[in-house]
C-alpha cells in the first residue's frame, strides 16, 4: 500500500506559463522525492505598465510517502 501527499506551490517565469510549471517541479525535486504529478489550479500574468512581466501558477503537487 503506498500513500501519498499533496502540496501546493507557487512558481513564477518571465517567459510562460509552461516555463514556471517547469521551473516550479524543478525546483520542487530538488527537496521533494517520488513526485508522480501536478495539477495546475491557477494562472496569473503579472502586467506593468500595460505589459505582461511574469507568467505566474499555483500547482498542487501529488507525491508518495517513503515507507
Amino acid at each position: 500500500m503506498s500513500v501519498a501527499k499533496v502540496i501546493e506551490i507557487t512558481s513564477l517565469s518571465q517567459k510562460s506559463f509552461e516555463d514556471a510549471v517547469l521551473q516550479g517541479v524543478k525546483r520542487a525535486s530538488k527537496t521533494i522525492d517520488n513526485i508522480e504529478g501536478a495539477w495546475i489550479k491557477e494562472q496569473k500574468l503579472q502586467i506593468k505598465d500595460g505589459k505582461v512581466i511574469g507568467f505566474r501558477v499555483n500547482m498542487n503537487l501529488t507525491f508518495i510517502l517513503d515507507e
